[in-house]
This record gives C-alpha cells, sequence and structure tokens, in this order.
C-alpha cells in the first residue's frame, strides 16, 4: 500500500496568551502577544497573527494525515472541535470546574487559560471563568488533538461485495472513532486510504484483537446482520496462542463474566452453593478445541457462545492457560488503571515494560523533532508528536477471529504468522 507523509514546512511558534475564537465560520483568527515568561507579560510588546482550520467529525481524513515512524502510524496533530452539551448534574458549576471535574486529562490551570482565551466557549460565546453553565448549554472546546499511535500494519481487504466489505483488522487498531482515536481507525483509515465511506461495523474486535471485521455498506445491510446475531444465528470462531498444553477434546467454560468499568478488566464469577448470594457478573459461555501445540504454548480454536466484554480472555485465564502475551490476565497486578490514569491494557503494557526494560527500549518511538507540524501554544502535548501516556512500545494480543457464519454466508480472514508453532 502506497504511503504518504505530508511535509508541512515548519514555523516559528510564537507563546500565545489570547485567542479570540468564532465558530460561524470553519476558521477562527487569533491575535496572540508573547512574551518571555509570565511575570514579563504586561511588558510584552510583540504580537503575531495566524489562522486556524478547526476540524469537527464531518472533516473525512485523508492520506496524507499520517505519518509513519519506526513500524507506527501517527496522525499529524491538528486542530479540532470538541462539542458536548451541559447535563443536569453539571448545572450550576462553574465552565472551569465542570471541566476540571469531569474532563480530567488536563489540568485546572489549563482550563482557566483556555477559557479566558476562548478555547472554550458556551453556546459560540467567549465566556468569564466564573461563569455558571446551564442545562443542554452547547460546550466548545478547541484544542490542537494528537491521537494515540498505532501499529502500522495495512489494514487489507478480503472481500469486496457490492453491500459487504471484510477486512482483516490489525492489532492496536480501534475499529471505530473513540476516546482519543478518530482517524487512527480502521473507519477512518479505509475512507483515508480507499474512499471507503460510509461503512457500518456490524460486529466488535477489541482494540489488541486481530483479524476478520465485517462492515456493512449501508444501514439496511447493517441491520440485518445485527438482527442476524441479536437472535443467536451467527458464529463466532478465534484463534488463540496460550501458555501451556492445552487439553485435547472440547473444554466447555461456563462461568459468568463480571466486567469491571473501572479497571478495565473483566473476573470470572464461581456461585457460592452455600449462601444465597446472586452473581453480579452475566452468562457466558466459550468453548474452545486444541489445534496445536509445542508444549511451551498452544494454538487454540475459540468459539464464543456469548458476547462479554473481554470473554475469551477472561474464560483462558480460568481454564489456566491464559493467552501467552496478554499482560492484563497474566499477571494480578496489571489492574490499576484506575491509579494509573490509563486504559488497562495500556497500564498492563506499562508494566511489562517495567520487566522487560531492553525490550521496551528497543521500541521507543522517535520524537517529534524530526517531523514537521504546528506547535500550538496551549497544547498539553506538544512538541512530542504521541499524547501524553502513549510513549512506549505496544503489541497486539495473541487473539484472532478467523470466521464470521450466518444461515447462508461464511466469512473469514486467514492465520496470523504467531499462529504457527515450531
Amino acid at each position: 500500500m502506497k504511503r504518504k507523509r505530508d511535509e508541512v514546512n515548519k514555523t516559528d511558534q510564537l507563546e500565545v496568551f489570547a485567542i479570540a475564537a468564532t465558530t460561524t465560520t470553519a476558521s477562527i483568527a487569533a491575535t496572540t502577544t508573547t512574551t518571555a515568561t509570565a511575570a514579563a507579560i504586561d511588558t510584552a510588546t510583540t504580537a503575531a497573527a495566524m489562522d486556524i482550520v478547526w476540524q469537527t467529525p464531518a472533516n473525512p481524513p485523508h492520506r496524507n494525515d499520517y505519518i509513519f515512524q519506526k513500524g507506527m502510524r501517527h496522525v499529524k496533530p491538528y486542530y479540532f472541535e470538541f462539542i458536548c452539551h451541559v447535563k443536569n448534574r453539571w448545572a450550576g458549576k462553574t465552565v472551569v470546574d465542570m471541566f476540571t471535574e469531569e474532563f480530567k486529562g488536563r489540568s485546572h490551570d489549563y482550563y482557566v487559560r483556555a477559557v479566558k482565551c476562548g478555547r472554550i466557549q458556551v453556546d459560540g460565546q467567549s465566556v468569564s471563568v466564573h461563569y455558571r453553565v446551564k442545562p443542554s448549554q452547547k460546550i466548545s472546546h478547541f484544542v490542537h488533538r494528537h491521537e494515540p499511535p498505532v501499529m502500522a500494519w495495512d489494514v487489507s481487504i478480503l472481500q469486496e461485495e457490492e453491500e459487504v466489505l471484510t477486512i482483516c483488522k490489525p492489532a492496536s487498531v480501534p475499529v471505530h472513532p473513540c476516546g482519543q482515536y478518530r482517524k487512527n481507525t480502521v473507519v477512518g483509515i479505509l475512507e483515508a486510504e480507499y474512499g471507503l465511506a460510509p461503512l457500518f461495523p456490524i460486529h466488535r474486535l477489541d482494540r489488541l484483537v486481530s483479524g476478520l471485521l465485517i462492515l456493512a455498506r449501508t444501514a439496511s445491510k447493517a441491520d440485518t446482520f445485527r438482527q442476524q446475531i441479536e437472535a443467536g444465528l451467527v458464529k463466532k470462531q478465534y484463534i488463540a496462542k496460550v501458555v501451556g498444553i492445552f487439553p485435547e477434546g472440547e473444554l466447555v467454560v461456563d462461568m459468568n463474566v463480571n466486567y469491571d468499568a473501572r479497571e478495565g478488566k473483566s473476573t470470572v464469577e464461581v456461585a457460592d452453593r452455600s449462601a444465597d448470594t446472586k452473581l453480579k457478573g452475566k452468562a457466558a459461555c466459550t468453548k474452545f478445541r486444541r489445534i496445536s501445540t509445542n508444549g511451551e504454548y498452544s494454538v487454540v480454536q475459540c468459539e464464543p457462545l456469548t458476547g462479554r466484554t473481554h470473554q475469551i480472555r477472561v474464560h483462558l485465564q480460568h481454564a489456566g492457560h491464559p493467552i501467552g502475551n496478554d499482560m492484563l490476565y497474566l499477571v494480578d497486578s496489571a489492574t490499576r488503571r484506575s491509579i494509573e490514569g490509563m486504559s488497562a491494557d495500556r497500564a498492563a503494557a506499562k508494566l511489562r515494560d517495567s520487566l522487560f526494560p531492553s525490550a521496551a527500549e528497543s521500541n521507543e518511538f522517535q520524537d517529534a523533532s524530526i517531523v514537521d507540524f504546528d506547535i500550538d501554544h496551549m497544547c498539553t502535548n506538544c512538541p512530542n508528536l504521541a499524547p501524553k501516556g502513549y510513549g512506549g512500545h505496544e503489541e497486539g494480543l495473541w487473539l484472532h477471529c478467523v470466521r464470521y457464519t450466518g444461515s447462508d454466508w461464511t466469512y473469514e480472514c486467514p492465520f496470523p504468522g504467531w499462529a504457527k508453532l515450531d
């Protein structure tokens, strides 16, 4: 696949303390005042003006939005307008307190500065830091957006039909825009590199999972697929590379799965027959069958009969054969998501890097010094290319979707390289 790096002439960037922003046009003209230090603000005499084009979800991704470094796909930072509406429980809070308490990714001081310079607006207007928000008001937050990097494997098309597209999803790439990801998603990359849009994913694959992904090309076709899935008419098959010698024959794990959203991890619940305690988790069942083993690892076919979060991963852990590189379920102490302030899998990867520092060092990302992009004075991530917390090594799980089968259709995906045991 042909990849292009967008080369932009790097210009001198001035430290900015005042920006007048509007949302009625596609661009926001900003008049900025620069100073040597914060203490010298009152004596500043230098000013600069620049035009910023703010993107919204309506702006499609383009091929030249991507930067490739050391096997990773980055997105060139861009200006973006985040929009939300005031919830009832936020009403009455100052706009600064609302952001500080509800959007913890940035500091209180940052939100004060953002409100003062118009990067945060209410109903399209700049407000005071003491302004108290009201229910349903539109809140705009204008940011210099840095997306997390993903592994730079191709999103390869397996089958292209009039109403259906199947692809082999690379590990580490989210399916659709979510959280900090927008352009670095399967849907975004397919639009940027193939011009394929709109697309409607008809099933889920976790970000670190690879393999078959089915996308409908019309909303009506997507609804047809979803009805079949909800009616239990669709069979799913995965393969996993697990620790140890998996037993021969079919192994069925029929155990409730309880997902802790705060920690980003699932657990298996075992009923205590001596106590009349209601289980919190949801019913879950997975069939397993060994395909091969080399004594150290086994490749296992997995057929989930239900679709709970991390179901295959936690059922394999319960069976005593966790996925061989799944740090989230290999190590109990890898569940510190709420303390680390990052996703559970990233917290687990951080633990792995601390245990194996040489591997982490050999896979460090290059810094942004060799990449040209505009540095923004308000940005909490500049001058780095990746956002904070996303600068370490990441590895895809040894879990791969290979087949989906309906009443009159089947789609398949080839096995990955790790499925071949030496």
